[in-house]
């Protein structure tokens, strides 16, 4: 069993208090802009055990009588299609999936902010989408004058060209579906809007990663280094921190690359100096709710390990070159890991070498290892469900949890009427095939009912598996790995 090394409670209690005090520096007007998953903080979770990864939009639902919501996204985003890899959507995907789902706690959304416009066809569109939906959305250009031309930044031709967004409540929470997304530009621009109408609006981030309070190299900064390698994050002592106080914290270098010209313009703005560094804009409180710094340490280590073969798929997919994918090798070796401190990779691999199938390992809570290999028909990923479950039901393992019968059925249906290559059941169908039993066959009833402890399991397949079937992993809570390895009908396994 996975040890607890993070309060959630009392994270979430000084969160919300140090939310209300910043508010309150302000005369009760603050843009805050939300850094990181809103809903959803697998990552989170996965390196502080114990943290709940909805807990910030739970946060902002015990505030929500006094927040609103504006999305931002960026038009080069929308134009390339930019993907969230963990739900396998587009930005604009998740956006309205944010949306819902902020709508369904009842907390309000404003607008949507489509920053960086540029006359993109594809972001007119996506506009036109969000209107036909009911939703109001704004376009910001390219603010003239920026970085360096401050007079020019803060003025009617730079900010002042941006539409003013109309607010009522005392926070105002600027998020995106992804980093990039002119969040900070879009804060800014609102102060200056608010200035000239004679209002003192503050600024803040709500940040999770990294943890100013935590070492520079602890496995929990560097797995946020990992998780940001595709841009080039790089954690940093926060000069302008120690400069001011005389004490050594953590930041990460977009934040110190960009506080000179944000400081600047805020001075600008409201005619005096609001922060003397960009940890002091942060309201991040992880560190203090840290109750188990051995757990967290160790759990931060895996997830470097799991970067680490997700960044190889990403090398041999081509979305990600190999320096970055170079870097998060290094980062191992920052923190004394390897490949072979997960241990269901030398399992997986083993009994593939062994068997020339593909072959997925996954350990239970308990630490039992169970294993599922390619058959004639089901796949590896079905089969190490299939056996998982059985193992926690109970079951023998000669019991057959779906009917011959069911999976010809199911194998005519792909090859014939669909015409699919491969005839094989996937997770997803396998699964389906079980839930269909289950009304009528008390074994397989029981053996679905296991499916809920499978949350928070670890996996590795001795292949790179498809996109839908990790996704499929991943919505069974387990943390899937793959080998960057591809499988090819006629010469069998190749690196």
């Amino acid at each position: 069993m996975k040890k607890i090394g993070f309060d959630n409670k009392t994270y979430k209690k000084m969160q919300t208090e140090r939310i209300l005090e910043r508010m309150q520096e302000f005369d009760n007007k603050l843009y805050m802009e939300f850094g990181g998953k809103m809903f959803d903080d697998f990552h989170a979770a996965r390196v502080l055990p114990g943290f709940d990864p909805n807990v910030k939009s739970e946060i902002l639902q015990d505030l929500k009588d006094k927040i609103e919501v504006i999305f931002c996204i960026g038009a080069p985003d929308i134009e390339k299609n930019k993907m969230r890899a963990d739900f396998g959507i587009t930005y604009g995907d998740e956006l309205i999936r944010l949306i819902k789902l902020l709508q369904e706690r009842e907390i309000p959304v404003n607008s949507i902010v489509i920053t960086q416009y540029n006359d993109q066809v594809a972001a007119d569109i996506y506009k036109r989408q969000l209107e036909r939906m009911g939703f109001l959305v704004h376009v910001h250009k390219y603010t003239k004058g920026y970085p360096n031309n401050i007079d020019v930044v803060v003025s009617d031709q730079g900010y002042g060209a941006n539409s003013y967004i109309e607010t009522t409540k005392p926070i105002v929470v600027v998020n995106a579906p992804g980093a990039r997304s002119g969040k900070l530009a879009t804060c800014l621009s609102q102060l200056y809007h608010e200035y000239k109408r004679g209002n003192k609006a503050g600024y803040a981030k709500f940040e999770t990663f990294p943890v100013w309070n935590l070492p520079i190299k602890h496995p929990v900064n560097v797995a946020y280094e990992a998780a940001t390698v595709d841009v080039s994050d790089r954690n940093m002592i926060d000069y302008y921190h120690f400069e001011a106080y005389g004490e050594s914290v953590v930041n990460y270098n977009r934040d110190l690359e960009v506080f000179p010209i944000a400081s600047n313009i805020m001075h600008k703005i409201m005619g005096k100096d609001i922060y003397k560094s960009p940890t002091e804009m942060s309201v991040n409180m992880v560190g203090k709710a840290i109750i188990d710094d051995e757990a967290v340490q160790e759990a931060a280590k895996q997830e470097v390990i799991r970067r680490y073969f997700l960044a190889n798929n990403e090398y041999r997919l081509g979305r990600m070159d190999l320096e970055h994918a170079k870097r998060i090798e290094r980062l191992m070796q920052e923190i004394g890991v390897a490949a072979s401190d997960r241990v269901v990779v030398g399992k997986a691999l083993e009994l593939s070498h062994k068997s020339k199938r593909p072959v997925i390992a996954l350990e239970l809570e308990n630490g039992k290892i169970i294993t599922g290999k390619e058959k004639e028909t089901i796949n590896a990923a079905a089969s190490v469900i299939m056996n998982a479950v059985k193992e926690l039901a109970g079951i023998e393992d000669s019991i057959d949890l779906i009917s011959p019968v069911a999976i010809e059925t199911i194998q005519k249906l792909k090859k014939n009427a669909l015409k699919l290559n491969s005839d094989r059941l996937s997770l997803e169908e396998a699964l389906i095939a079980l839930a269909f039993s289950a009304a009528s066959n008390p074994t397989v009833s029981l053996a679905l009912k296991q499916l809920k402890f499978l949350d928070n399991c670890e996996a590795h397949s001795s292949i790179m598996i498809s996109e839908s079937e990790q996704q499929m992993f991943h919505r069974l809570g387990v943390n899937i790995t793959c080998e960057s390895v591809f499988i090819l009908p006629q010469n069998g396994l190749e690196k």
